[in-house]
């Protein structure tokens, strides 16, 4: 029966690195649009 707690071992570690992946792959698309609003910002201000 170690088998059956080995492969949910295998299973947990995989889904963890794909969810760490796709919050990785959130976090740096945020961090992108912010830095796009605020060059957009700083773009509107001088051209008032």
């Amino acid at each position: 029966m170690w088998y059956f707690a080995w492969i949910l071992g295998i299973l947990l570690a995989c889904s963890l690195g794909i969810i760490n992946g796709l919050w990785l792959e959130q976090v740096e698309t945020n961090e992108k649009e912010e830095l796009e609003k605020e060059a957009l910002k700083k773009v509107q201000q001088a051209e008032t």
